[in-house]
């Protein structure tokens, strides 16, 4: 079935239950640099996303020919291939935010997060439930991007996708901008809280914690 109680958790849990940010901790280094705002967070967590399927599927289906003793040289040929068509493609259609992403999207090469799921899921999985947990967890990931560079857009620079979004009459009447919301130790503040928030509301967390 191509959504099997399997396939769905694949798909589904890394929004929550098992998201890749929240609970594995991974992709944190990139979550913190690039979500200063929204424009940049959101084209990271395609980039990932579209980087993490087709890995998934292509290492899937290759995954009975890889000799074990190559399988990380060839897992990163792949992801590197991949990333080189998508750092191509926003040079070509979005360089305003290739310029912001600068070295980020080329780092996608090393995320946590790619090389987990490749090694983990694609190598002992066919392609479609490959693709699904590619999807699942390249969504997870974008989720938590695009919340914390809400936040850090709005109360850093009043702004959501550089449209003014906090009236002027705020400013006038002696509203400020928080300017430590744009600052790298804010995107770790804000990541922990979510944190906080998730585990709080998901009590199977805590009881694994425990």
């Amino acid at each position: 079935m191509l959504l099997s109680k399997k396939n769905k958790e694949a798909l589904f849990n890394p929004l929550s239950k098992d998201n890749p940010v929240l609970v594995q901790v991974l992709g944190i280094c990139s979550t913190l640099a690039v979500t200063v705002s929204l424009k940049p967070a959101i084209v990271m967590g395609i980039s990932v996303i579209a980087v993490l399927a087709f890995a998934n599927v292509i290492i899937s289906f290759m995954r009975k020919t890889i000799p074990p003793t190559i399988r990380i040289i060839v897992q990163l040929v792949v992801v590197a291939a991949l990333v080189i068509i998508v750092q191509q493609v926003l040079t070509a259609y979005s360089y305003d935010v290739s310029k912001q992403l600068s070295v980020f999207i080329g780092l996608i090469i090393t995320n946590c997060i790619l090389m987990g799921r490749l090694e983990a899921f694609a190598l002992n999985n066919r392609p479609w439930p490959a693709f699904l947990d590619g999807i699942g967890n390249g969504l997870g990931y974008a989720i938590i991007l695009v919340i914390v560079a809400f936040f850090r857009e709005l109360l850093g620079s009043g702004t959501l996708l550089d449209y003014q979004v906090i009236p002027q009459s705020f400013y006038d009447a002696g509203y400020a901008n928080n300017g430590l919301m744009i600052l790298p130790p804010m995107a770790l503040i804000v990541v922990a809280c979510i944190v906080w928030f998730h585990r709080s509301r998901n009590k199977d967390l805590q009881e694994e914690n425990n």
